[in-house]
């Protein structure tokens, strides 16, 4: 079932057809369509109102027509009973003009059906309300709403971009010193003395003199050896000094960027002589009755 329902009033029933014509043309399933006249009474007044497309989508309209006059019913089935809403588009169709009746899924296609309708000459039905004297909530409050947008000062803003440079310090690099022990071999020569006792015996044969006897008694003779040996000890030498420090450069750059701002033109538009116009003249109905632009309302169906 279709959740929204597009309403198009229109002059005449001939319009009325050839806006279906043109739904039909833009894709829109004729099922889903409906186009209805009003007939007008002795006294000018619409009394009955007669669904001429004979499509079953308008079947529970019509049902709900039966109990007071169709037209208050078509309406009421759509934007709910007791509803100001649907009591101005009773009155302005009971004048005489026929209605289309657009059953779609959703916004998109509730847009698209209005802007058919509206090109193909549907009624502003706040304009017709006001013309034929229709006054209720409905209508005050779209008045005044119209009243204001249209007093409403336009204004438009100038905006302008500004460049603001500034700085900010991020760590690009360093350098650390660690330090570590590392052995490597190494090697010197030096030359060692050693002293070896030697006996050397000679025979001899003399006859033993005054200073033999003397020495002839018991006695020791001593001579000791004595060698070099190798001593090593290591003596630490600084030999180099490794320093951190900064050595601090500047440099100019130049920042290249686009900034934007808004540019107001005054152009002056010649007066011309026309008629007045409607701009809205459709309405798509829910159960919700909210309005949303001159004759335009939506309602889940």
């Amino acid at each position: 079932m279709k959740s929204q329902t597009v309403v198009g009033i229109f002059d005449s029933i001939n319009e009325a057809k050839q806006a279906v014509q043109q739904l039909e043309t833009a894709g829109f399933e004729r099922d889903f369509v409906d186009v209805s006249q009003a007939s007008s009474s002795a006294s000018g007044t619409s009394s009955n109102y007669t669904n001429n497309s004979g499509t079953t989508t308008e079947a529970v309209a019509d049902a709900a027509g039966r109990t007071k006059d169709s037209v208050g019913g078509f309406f009421s089935s759509l934007f709910g009973s007791d509803n100001d809403e649907a009591e101005t588009y009773a009155a302005v169709t009971r004048s005489g003009h026929s209605v289309v009746t657009v059953h779609v899924d959703d916004a998109t296609q509730a847009q698209r059906a209005a802007s058919i309708l509206d090109a193909a000459g549907a009624l502003d039905v706040d304009s017709k309300a006001a013309e034929y004297g229709v006054n209720n909530s409905y209508t005050a409050s779209r008045t005044g709403s119209q009243a204001t947008t249209g007093d409403a000062a336009q204004t438009a803003e100038v905006i302008e971009e500004n460049l603001q440079v500034g700085k900010r310090t991020e760590q690009t690099g360093g350098v650390r010193l660690r330090s570590r022990i590392v052995e490597k071999p190494v090697e010197a020569s030096v030359r060692l003395r050693e002293e070896h006792v030697t006996v050397q015996r000679t025979p001899v044969n003399r006859p033993a003199t005054e200073a033999d006897f003397t020495a002839f008694k018991e006695g020791e003779i001593e001579v000791t050896e004595s060698a070099e040996r190798a001593v090593v000890a290591k003596e630490a030498h600084v030999v180099e000094e490794v320093s951190l420090g900064k050595e601090v450069t500047e440099r100019e750059q130049v920042i290249h960027d686009t900034v934007r701002n808004t540019e107001v033109d005054v152009e002056q538009i010649p007066g011309t002589t026309s008629t007045s116009t409607t701009t809205s003249s459709t309405g798509t109905t829910d159960t919700n009755s909210t309005s949303t632009g001159a004759g335009y309302g939506t309602s889940n169906v």
